[in-house]
């Protein structure tokens, strides 16, 4: 069961309390996130989610947010994507007040201290950097990049030298001109009190509300056009497995199609008993890992398949993801796989479901970023539904290589050199 509410302010809320807990979640997610920035400040939505936490009017300091919260024994943390930024803070549900009054107090009375901006600065610089060297976190990065053309295409947390160059001025205006109550849900989910109302009243409902124009939409997404078959980004690094992911557009959020593409992907790559699992890793030990899924977003998807892969056999590693890429757009799926695949999607989600913070973050999302806001059954009817002949009709429009994106971290002297090793 969940209860909405919108504040006079235009903030919504959702309540959302089930039983055999005495955990809570508070969660406040914005719709902002590095897509919405422009060059000059790319990297500033994730900066300012790091600032949130640097000291506020009432709390000066990043140890007067901290000990407040390690003090009742919370769970805390943010996020930052390309379309939204969330905080959230988990605690024995007595505990909900401290919560709300943190998350409101650090959202909207951060005080944004000049000498603790220049210090974050450095330690952003260093997530960057480990992203990085990181080859797994990396290659996804790489493949965007690739993908889309625009600030779709950036990286989450910016650059070094934007890091280091965007003023205090600028990014004091980016967040005043996201972070409004018109863009934010607040989601309490877990052992939710009927006293929790008029704390939200006290709080969030007395943050202004956003008077004037606004604030400008993102830019929507190009694909990049390609004159020699697909797009392709190669990183040299001296490594041992290679990174590949290849990279397909799907459908935005909410498009009706998304079910059948979430059994595609849970077929295709999604399990150790995937088709590309058992026949790239098990049957042929090409990989350590591989694996098919969907990321959809507010303009368009991207359906990626990713894998380790040793380098000296990489041509044949590739050659068995295409064909069962091609397998499954040809022949299909079975009744059986799909059977299967819709059962551990719903064991999955019913398990995550459990989670106070899994739950409020199924609500958020779909508050800010669905015309409805479905309840996890009402999720998985629409699941229940879909048809082998849907799964593989998106798999046939979707799964298309003239518009695959390819990225590759590994010892390449360059992309022909890539295109060679790899057999694509």
């Amino acid at each position: 069961m969940s209860v909405a509410h919108t504040l006079q302010n235009g903030f919504r809320v959702r309540l959302i309390p089930f039983e055999g807990t005495d955990a809570a979640t508070a969660l406040i997610l914005f719709k902002v996130g590095s897509r919405y920035e422009f060059e000059e400040i790319n990297g500033a939505a994730h900066y300012v989610e790091h600032l949130m936490f640097k000291g506020t009017k009432r709390r000066p300091s990043t140890t007067d947010i901290s000990k407040a919260l390690d003090g009742i024994g919370a769970e805390y943390n943010a996020f930052t994507s390309k379309s939204w930024t969330g905080y959230y803070i988990k605690a024995e549900a007595s505990h909900l007040p401290l919560a709300l009054d943190m998350l409101h107090d650090m959202t909207f009375h951060s005080v944004y201290d000049k000498k603790e901006m220049d210090r974050e600065r450095s330690v952003i610089i260093e997530e960057i950097n480990m992203y990085r060297d990181n080859p797994m976190m990396r290659i996804e990065e790489l493949l965007e990049e690739r993908m889309f053309e625009g600030p779709l295409g950036w990286n989450i947390g910016g650059s070094e030298h934007t890091m280091r160059t965007m003023t205090r001025k600028n990014v004091l205006a980016f967040r005043d001109k996201f972070y409004t109550p018109d863009r934010a849900v607040v989601v309490l989910a877990g052992k939710v009190g009927e006293n929790t109302m008029p704390v939200i009243e006290k709080t969030f409902g007395s943050v202004k509300a956003h008077v004037g124009d606004a604030a400008a939409p993102f830019v929507p997404y190009r694909l990049r056009p390609s004159t020699k078959g697909h797009r392709t980004i190669i990183e040299n690094k001296d490594t041992k497995q290679i990174q590949l992911a290849l990279g397909f557009p799907s459908y935005a959020i909410g498009d009706k199609r998304n079910p059948a593409v979430s059994l595609l992907g849970n077929i295709l790559g999604g399990t150790m008993s995937s088709r590309l699992f058992i026949n790239v890793r098990e049957r042929r030990g090409l990989c350590y890992f591989i694996r098919a899924g969907n990321d959809p977003m507010e303009d368009v998807g991207v359906f990626t398949i990713k894998s380790g892969l040793e380098s000296a056999r990489m041509p044949l590693a590739t050659k068995t993801i295409f064909q069962q890429v091609e397998l499954m757009k040809k022949k299909g799926v079975t009744p059986r796989e799909v059977r299967e695949a819709k059962e551990n999607i719903r064991g999955r989600l019913l398990l995550s479901m459990e989670d106070s913070s899994d739950r409020a973050d199924w609500y958020a999302h779909q508050e800010l970023f669905q015309k409805e806001v479905k309840t996890p059954a009402q999720f998985l009817e629409t699941i229940a539904k879909v048809t082998p002949k849907q799964i593989q009709a998106a798999a046939n429009d979707i799964l298309n290589r003239s518009e695959m994106t390819v990225a590759g971290i590994g010892p390449f002297k360059n992309e022909s050199d890539f295109r060679k090793k790899s057999a694509l």
